[in-house]
């Protein structure tokens, strides 16, 4: 490991003396800063006057194609939306009741004591151990992965991306494989178990990895009010570092279905609603202030976290998601900042089940074909943990739970 990471360190410094003679950097992160500042500062007002900032729609518009081009802009700009009502709220608080059952029933806390450290994905961060269990295959889950209703809206947040590419479409927006991701069931008066702001889907990566230096290319090259955050161009060929919770698909969203009602004062989601603002985190690391093999603390495996030493700037726009009820879904961009409040002052459970827009893609299928082997068996998917709990879980879904769009979402 030691050898590993003073390679890194070489190239680290290699790369960046690379970028760095792209472009004038100091140049660049000034006026990037004023932008930042400016969005910011728009963020803070709407929240003052009592502007929702996170684009919120509702199902029925989306189903009906009544969603405006407004609309649409307005999402792309913040890089996040709210989608009301993708499931009933009885079906959304039904499935909370069985995730509660199948996890008493199967004595998960007690088993996954015996586990405690085997995903150390978020250890970077200051606060880092949020009620996430590692439960992939209960039926809930499954089903609303499967829905109708969820592929729907999948399709139209495919459908925001450019998916043109140098060797033809990235992906295919009207088809997506599954990805098993788990579930959040956060206690009331929790004060301990946050996430500080960060960023999936690559750390070190976003500059040393070649695909994603040519997705960022206008910025590394001083052009960055030329990026478009929506080109998927190169997106489904990144190589991301393998170590648990690390996923190894590409997500046109990441996102979250609400089991519960919860909104602000509980412990749950906020974002930094700014589709462009990867472009700061990326030219700060290249600042004379940053020791030449250093990025602002990235670390292979790890979440890329947004600091107050280095990212005051853009912080400081960081706000909760309204109030959202059970079948809501909450979706961002991948490379949007998001953290989970440190303290849940609520008096209900806070509980999610994770689902991200994952379509159809050679990288996609690469590891939705690995996927099916676990869950048929019923073990974590690859990119996680292989805590294991479910193989011999009662009640979780088996092959004959899945509708034909399942099986086609599993590669099967």
């Amino acid at each position: 490991m030691e050898a590993f990471e003073e390679s890194l360190k070489s190239f680290i410094i290699q790369t960046k003396n690379y970028l760095r003679g792209l472009q004038n950097v100091k140049n660049t992160f000034d006026e990037i800063t004023n932008q930042m500042k400016y969005e910011v500062e728009s963020i803070r007002n709407s929240q003052e006057k009592g502007h929702s900032v996170i684009p919120e729609i509702s199902y029925s518009s989306l189903s009906k194609d009544k969603v405006s081009n407004s609309q649409i802009s307005e999402i792309k700009h913040r890089g996040c939306v709210i989608i009301h009502g993708v499931f009933e709220e009885k079906q959304a608080s039904d499935w909370n009741d069985e995730i509660g059952h199948y996890i008493r029933e199967n004595d998960f806390l007690n088993k996954a004591k015996e586990k405690v450290g085997m995903d150390n994905y978020f250890t970077k961060l200051d606060s880092s151990t949020p009620q996430i269990y590692g439960l992939y295959w209960s039926k809930p889950q499954v089903m609303a992965r499967q829905a109708e209703t969820m592929a729907k809206t999948k399709r139209f947040l495919n459908s925001l991306w450019d998916i043109t590419g140098p060797m033809g479409n990235e992906f295919d927006p009207n088809q997506d494989y599954s990805y098993a991701d788990r579930t959040r069931r956060r206690q009331p008066g929790d004060k301990t178990l946050g996430l500080s702001p960060h960023m999936d889907a690559g750390s070190y990566e976003r500059w040393l990895d070649p695909a994603f230096q040519k997705i960022y290319h206008s910025i590394f090259s001083g052009d960055w009010t030329s990026f478009n955050p929506w080109l998927a161009s190169y997106r489904t060929q990144t190589r991301e570092y393998k170590s648990p919770a690390v996923c190894s698909m590409f997500r046109t969203f990441q996102g979250w279905t609400a089991l519960t009602s919860q909104g602000p004062s509980d412990g749950t989601l906020s974002l930094i609603p700014i589709s462009n603002s990867i472009s700061f985190l990326l030219i700060r690391a290249l600042q004379d202030d940053i020791s030449d093999s250093d990025l602002c603390r990235a670390s292979p495996g790890k979440a890329l976290g947004a600091m107050p030493e280095y990212h005051e700037e853009i912080l400081e726009g960081l706000i909760s998601i309204p109030q959202v009820n059970p079948g809501d879904t909450v979706w961002w961009h991948p490379d949007i900042i998001h953290s989970l409040a440190d303290e849940h002052s609520g008096k209900r459970y806070a509980s999610v089940m994770y689902i991200g827009a994952s379509p159809k893609c050679s990288k996609n299928e690469n590891y939705a074909r690995k996927q099916a082997l676990k869950f048929l068996n019923g073990e974590s998917p690859s990119d996680f943990a292989p805590e294991n709990y479910e193989i011999n879980f009662k009640g979780r879904a088996k092959l004959e739970d899945l509708s034909e769009l399942g099986r086609s979402q599993m590669a099967l």
